[in-house]
């Protein structure tokens, strides 16, 4: 190896290869056996938080000698260029961020993209996931599921993200801070009913671990007093709709939901007939009758 050639790096003339690395979601005792040899073979680690790199490294009793870069939401699209010139250049690009797994509603997708697109090769040290340990303590069925993030900040946006996915039939989990976990379990409640199960997860693996459930509106009444730390919530999937449960004006809002949201008619209809239980010819005619009605009018 000679001096200018970083330890763990490949030849100069091959690509080297992304690392994406789970880490705790909260108990240090849970991060992955193969973490700490990664983190000690790194010739780059990008971190969301160093200072909390700096924790992980010294939970794990981790000696890293390859260069540490701070990689997070507001540096995120800066920062890939040189990271991807840094695997080209034949460097093993360890990332990491605060918790959980990199890209699940946190930085990463950006930077696998690239590497994508540069034929570099991308493997995972699989670890902790929030999304997965919440849905298997809710109680709420897990056969299918889809994961929404974080809802948007501002109420009309909040309502109308909600609104996309009343008729979701798979159970949801989304992400939220804990001043705003009240607003978000009143907007639930509104959209998909009070009755609706839900379980809040609070602090996972943590000392103060804590899964509350409920219907949605004793939820919003019970976050209403104030809770802390980090939050995911479990919501489960809509009913089966049967063809009397739904009528013609809603069979179009959710047309027009669906459309607004930026599928094709064709698809949106189909979805449509599939949650209620009814012919896609069935919708397809109650829409071209709102279509005809709104034309009509003056």
């Amino acid at each position: 190896m000679t001096a200018d050639q970083p330890h763990g790096a490949q030849s100069p003339s091959s690509h080297g290869v992304l690392v994406l690395a789970g880490t705790p979601i909260g108990d240090l005792a849970d991060a992955p056996p193969r973490l700490a040899a990664e983190l000690e073979r790194a010739d780059v680690i990008a971190a969301e938080d160093t200072r909390r790199l700096r924790r992980l490294t010294q939970g794990l009793g981790v000696h890293t000698t390859g260069r540490v870069l701070s990689y997070f939401e507001g540096n995120e699209s800066a920062r890939t260029p040189e990271l991807v010139e840094a695997l080209e250049s034949g460097r093993r690009v360890l990332l990491v961020t605060d918790a959980g797994m990199p890209s699940v509603s946190d930085p990463g997708y950006r930077l696998v993209a690239a590497a994508v697109e540069k034929d570099i090769k991308v493997t995972a040290v699989p670890g902790p996931s929030a999304v997965l340990t919440a849905l298997a303590l809710s109680g709420l069925p897990v056969d299918r599921f889809c994961f929404e993030g974080f809802l948007p900040r501002k109420a009309g946006e909040r309502l109308g993200r909600l609104r996309e996915v009343e008729g979701e039939r798979r159970t949801l989990v989304y992400f939220e801070a804990p001043h705003r976990l009240d607003d978000t379990l009143a907007a639930m409640a509104e959209v998909f009913g009070a009755d609706r199960r839900a379980a809040v997860c609070r602090e996972l693996t943590k000392t103060y671990e804590e899964v509350k459930r409920g219907g949605l509106g004793a939820l919003a009444e019970w976050a209403a007093e104030g809770v802390r730390g980090e939050i995911t919530i479990v919501v489960e999937g809509a009913p089966a709709a049967g063809p009397a449960d739904l009528d013609d004006e809603e069979l179009v809002r959710r047309v027009r939901v669906r459309e607004e949201a930026g599928e094709r008619r064709k698809e949106a209809i189909a979805a449509v007939a599939a949650e209620a239980g009814l012919p896609k010819r069935e919708v397809f005619d109650a829409v071209v009758a709102a279509k005809n009605a709104a034309q009509k009018m003056p």
